[in-house]
């Protein structure tokens, strides 16, 4: 019988998530590797890596003036109207990716290593941020694709990193709802990139597959680190939660120019509130994880 998928704020109790964590250990351990404390990166992710980069793909035609692209990637010089698709999308790629690199490198100083971790959970989620750092140097690789292989990871302003070096140090019954809408939020972000791919690289069908196959590994890490972020959250929590969406991604994708230009942010919220999985391709759940009580057997 086909598994059909229920909201991801579908209500859940204490032992179901107790099980769920159980269960998430043993696929994260299957699905990344080892992991490489020092480096922070996993096996199976760093080995994927290199065999993009071992066949890379470049652009048939490129940028016309990738220097419009440096110009605005670390903060917007010009008016982002001014900008072809192209250009923005590449910007937009960047600074979502940056503040990705910013958040996990906060929650990375502060978390215990694997080798003094209390608790199963704790074990996770310092797996789970290795992946993130995966996810730092895939978007680095596609912009590497697109022929921008000058790019630097900068801090953003002094002020927001102070927020993204708090925000992990919150206790757990602030921390988690936030943790969980941003989880949800990347994951939107990337569907509605991937649709964006077929319309910016219609002439470039090499490099929209690549730069499809590149954001596929990503998602499918965050598919199952929404589930997994979900998974921290009673019943209270979870309309917290839900409340949240709205607030935070209109929030975070103000910060963000680029995406009024290329995304309707009005449908990614209204996404957010009704994701529930089964709009995901078969292959990619296949690769993922779901919590059990967001699944229904028909």
């Amino acid at each position: 019988m086909p598994t059909q998928y229920l909201s991801i704020f579908t209500a859940s109790n204490a032992q179901q998530r107790k099980k769920n964590f159980e269960d998430y250990w043993v696929f994260t351990q299957q699905h990344g590797g080892e992991l490489f404390e020092t480096e922070k990166d996993l096996a199976k992710k760093r080995q994927r890596l290199k065999d993009f980069q071992d066949n890379p793909v470049k652009l048939q035609t490129p940028l016309k003036d990738p220097e419009i692209f440096y110009r605005n990637y670390v903060e917007m010089q010009d008016d982002p109207k001014s900008l072809d698709k192209m250009t923005l999308m590449l910007t937009a790629i960047y600074k979502f990716a940056r503040h990705e690199w910013v958040g996990i490198k906060g929650a990375w100083e502060v978390s215990p290593t694997m080798a003094d971790a209390p608790t199963l959970e704790a074990r996770i989620s310092r797996i789970h941020l290795a992946e993130e750092f995966c996810h730092v140097r895939l978007f680095d690789e596609m912009l590497k694709t697109c022929g921008l292989d000058k790019v630097e990871w900068v801090p953003l302003s002094p002020w927001k990193e102070k927020v993204y070096e708090f925000f992990p140090k919150l206790p757990p019954f602030l921390l988690n709802a936030p943790a969980f809408i941003t989880e949800l939020m990347g994951v939107t972000f990337y569907l509605h990139l991937h649709k964006l791919f077929d319309e910016v690289l219609v002439d470039e069908p090499e490099v929209r597959d690549r730069l499809k196959a590149l954001l596929d590994e990503i998602t499918i890490d965050e598919v199952a680190h929404v589930g997994q972020r979900r998974n921290f959250i009673g019943s209270t929590g979870i309309e917290v939660s839900k409340m949240l969406v709205k607030p935070f991604y209109t929030w975070f994708f103000n910060d963000i120019p680029e995406v009024a230009e290329l995304f309707d942010v009005k449908q990614m919220i209204k996404d957010g509130i009704a994701f529930d999985f089964n709009n995901l391709p078969s292959d990619m759940i296949e690769r993922s994880w779901i919590p059990s009580y967001c699944k229904v057997t028909a």
